[in-house]
């Protein structure tokens, strides 16, 4: 079914380390991420790029913490931008590093709450991204958008006032391979559904996604993905800056975003943590838009037979 199509680009990189988020939404524009979704039938519209605001925040206490005021105004930034997509739109927000989460999903649990429905995060990442201000040790505060949107820390008064929360219960997160103490202890404090790589080896990727859509579908809920380039082994997606070995293969990720799209349920996507400094000849932007033409409706059937010889 064809869908109306908003992309939204995020091109935040101060929740990271390494730079190079910020080219990210560009890469996908250039891999053509629009004019890929156009030919399957779908109504596109590229909406810019969000900007951050300005913003003067009290310190925290760690002082490891970097970017802290533009951290703030990134993420106050996208939650209105994100707060403006319409109900009849699915919103594509091109990353950016992840921080860009705890602005898109907030608004997105507001949009939700709109329509008198739960919303559901299908979080697809090799990190849990669970820490908060005085946890991470980093101080980079990609890993924290998690703890921020659930309510489960206190982030104010630096970032805002949630204008929407997501049940912990209500999030499925599939692929980590790199959690660290505090983030463990946090996880096994919540309802969370985790399937990390060891479960997805001993059990297959199909049975978690399986169970979780089943919980999205009888709750009527909105469905958001958060697609971290590093759920991907690193060697199919070099464009990250924290690469892990042992990442989803090829096929599992199609197999996901197939699934994603035969389920109906998905109303809203990030693509986060796209380094294209890191890339290989755009190998990864690419790749990133091949799965996402796979969950708004492209067959790995019609992908072309390259010629022998």
């Amino acid at each position: 079914m064809a869908k109306h199509i908003t992309l939204l680009g995020a091109p935040i990189q101060t929740g990271a380390w390494r730079r190079g988020c910020l080219m990210g939404p560009d890469a996908l524009r250039t891999a053509d991420l629009a004019a890929t979704l156009t030919v399957l039938g779908h109504d596109v519209t590229d909406a810019g790029d969000v900007s951050p605001e300005v913003l003067s925040v009290p310190a925290t206490e760690n002082q490891t913490i970097r970017d802290l005021d533009l951290c703030a105004g990134w993420v106050r930034a996208l939650q209105a931008a994100a707060g403006k997509v319409t109900q009849d739109t699915t919103p594509v927000f091109m990353g950016g590093d992840h921080l860009m989460a705890a602005g898109t999903v907030p608004a997105m649990a507001a949009r939700a709450e709109t329509d008198g429905r739960p919303l559901f995060v299908l979080w697809l990442d090799a990190h849990s991204d669970i820490h908060d201000f005085d946890s991470t040790d980093s101080g980079n505060l990609h890993g924290t958008p998690v703890a921020y949107f659930t309510g489960l820390s206190d982030f104010s008064p630096q970032f805002p006032v949630l204008p929407g929360r997501v049940d912990p219960a209500n999030i499925c997160m599939i692929g980590l391979r790199s959690v660290d103490p505090h983030e463990k202890a946090a996880l096994a404090r919540t309802d969370i559904q985790v399937a990390d790589m060891r479960a997805i080896d001993e059990h297959g990727i199909a049975a978690p996604l399986r169970a979780f859509l089943d919980r999205v579908e009888a709750a009527n809920g909105h469905l958001h993905v958060s697609f971290d380039v590093d759920f991907l082994e690193p060697d199919i997606a070099p464009a990250v800056g924290t690469t892990v070995p042992g990442g989803a293969t090829f096929r599992e990720a199609h197999l996901v975003m197939e699934w994603l799209h035969d389920s109906g349920l998905v109303t809203s996507l990030d693509i986060a943590e796209l380094n294209p400094f890191m890339d290989e000849r755009g190998k990864t932007a690419r790749l990133m838009v091949d799965f996402v033409a796979s969950l708004f409706g492209k067959s790995v059937l019609d992908r072309p037979t390259r010629a022998r010889g």
